[in-house]
């Protein structure tokens, strides 16, 4: 019984004891997940929604490897759980916006919903 409330007590602290990322670095990490193809980020950091529209898109904009994503963080706001982040990239001419929302303590890219105004 002492080992298991003794594992149970490791587990807990660390679960606490992981850095939550903030809604900024969490769009940096879909951003480069997606340019990359790197399908396992992609969808750790986005709600299945957004998941299974951006894998079906990544191979046509994946970039290699090494290249350079220069992302950029233009503005950003948090409403509660809804976090919203335009940005810019190195292969985008015009800056995009992410919505994020929190799924289990994390933030994750979602789809903005047609007619859905953003903050900015």
């Amino acid at each position: 019984m002492k080992r298991v409330l003794l594992y149970s007590i490791i587990i807990a602290l660390v679960a606490c004891n992981e850095k939550q990322m903030t809604h900024t670095e969490t769009a940096k990490i879909v951003v480069e997940s997606f340019y990359h193809n790197d399908d396992a980020k992609l969808e750790r950091y986005t709600t299945a929604e957004s998941y299974a529209i951006l894998s079906s898109l990544q191979d046509l904009f994946a970039e290699n490897e090494n290249s350079e994503i220069n992302f950029a963080v233009i503005e950003d706001t948090i409403v509660g759980d809804v976090a919203w982040v335009r940005y810019s990239t190195s292969f985008e001419e015009k800056p995009s916006i992410f919505k994020l929302v929190k799924e289990d303590r994390q933030w994750k890219v979602t789809e903005q919903k047609p007619g859905e105004e953003g903050p900015f």
